[in-house]
């Protein structure tokens, strides 16, 4: 599969860190330049760019909310402008908070739909131009296990993801006819770092995988990777689960 990825252009969008780190990196590995989005992290984001640039490959850095148009339209404009076009999309940006839904108020709801399911809007609306340009575009939307499951003080995370897959299913309708797939990859049970005041989400006691290990970032990435490359161009509009077996659905 080296270099599949060859002349293509990649946003990925939440991109600082963990499985957003690890996708960029695997479609930069495949042959793709990559911009690299974060929210508001620079050190972060510049890392990756750099990491991606010493093994040869293109990258660029953009910070801007997802949940801002105008900053997804400038981030669309500079991947176009540095790199020539977009072929790929990957909408991996979201925000997973943790509150009891009596005690939720408009704004915690609203802040996790802005970001998980507007932003994806807002990211796929700016890139579709240039994704139609592409004879041969792809959108992948990273899901969410609970999105399936259901959670515990997750009522926001687990609308904004469920929503995801809608979107996906409705896109896949819609665009086929520009030659754009968009399917969702749904990780479960991950192991990525967090940081002291962000436990480990509580869904994750009650789910388990078959060998009682959680996966990488970089099992999502590989998958993102076979969806953004000319091998699954007969994939479309699906909801593909990598969660080592905690969760067996459609």
């Amino acid at each position: 599969m080296a270099q599949e990825l060859a002349d293509k252009v990649a946003i990925v969008t939440g991109a600082g860190r963990n499985i957003g780190r690890a996708i960029a990196l695997a479609l930069a590995e495949g042959g793709a330049a990559v911009l690299v989005n974060a929210r508001s992290n620079r050190t972060e984001a510049e890392a990756v760019v750099r990491e991606i640039e010493s093994s040869g490959g293109r990258a660029t850095a953009h910070i801007g909310d997802v949940a801002d148009a105008k900053a997804v339209q400038a981030m669309a404009g500079q991947a176009v402008r540095t790199f020539g076009g977009i072929d790929i999309l990957v909408n991996n940006a979201a925000l997973r908070r943790e509150k009891p839904f009596a005690e939720m108020d408009y704004a915690s709801w609203r802040e996790i739909l802005d970001v998980t399911l507007d932003g994806a809007f807002h990211c796929v609306k700016a890139c579709l131009p240039a994704l139609r340009q592409s004879g041969a575009g792809t959108i992948v939307n990273i899901g969410g296990l609970s999105a399936h499951t259901g959670a515990a003080n997750r009522a926001h995370v687990v609308t904004a993801k469920a929503g995801i897959v809608g979107f996906t299913r409705a896109l896949a309708h819609d665009l086929a006819g520009d030659g754009i797939t968009v399917n969702c990859v749904v990780p479960g049970l991950i192991g990525t770092p967090r940081p002291k005041d962000k436990p480990e989400p509580s869904h994750h006691a009650t789910h388990h995988t078959l060998t009682g290990e959680k996966g990488r970032p970089e099992d999502v990435a590989a998958m993102v990777r076979f969806l953004c490359g000319p091998a699954a161009r007969y994939i479309n509009g699906q909801a593909i689960h990598a969660n080592g077996g905690a969760y067996f659905g459609a």
